[in-house]
């Protein structure tokens, strides 16, 4: 799942996710209620929970710390299933020393997505099944 207000940073991360082939499916979202919203709707569904969330820092409304107060709410399973890395195009050390902090933060990668780093992400926290 990518979580992006920004439509054109949205575009090119998809593409870099779908270029990686590391997924099959990218979720799109372009805020953080959209992505809530598509957890409320798939609730019973663990299927369909993406295994990685992709989460912009600075949206409007809702931004990526106020996200992730929402998704510590969530079943330990859906949380162990749904990783999050956060994005951020921000040069604020506070944000990003926040980021780093957060115990449910694998990982904070600049925008946009370099595939190389995304596929590090990956190997390193996910099991490649055959």
């Amino acid at each position: 799942m990518l979580i992006d207000d920004n439509i054109i940073d949205l575009k090119i991360n998809s593409k870099i996710i779908q270029i990686s082939k590391l997924f099959d499916e990218i979720i799109q979202c372009q805020s953080a209620e959209e992505a809530i919203s598509y957890f409320t709707i798939h609730s019973k569904e663990l299927d369909k929970l993406p295994n990685l969330i992709l989460l912009d820092i600075q949206m409007p409304e809702m931004d990526g710390f106020e996200f992730l107060d929402s998704y510590k709410l969530l079943p330990d399973e859906w949380r162990t299933r749904c990783q999050v890395v956060m994005l951020s195009s921000t040069l604020d050390f506070g944000d990003i020393r926040k980021a780093e902090a957060n115990p449910y933060v694998l990982k904070l990668l600049k925008k946009p997505l370099i595939p190389t780093e995304l596929a590090a992400v990956f190997r390193a926290n996910f099991t490649i099944t055959a």
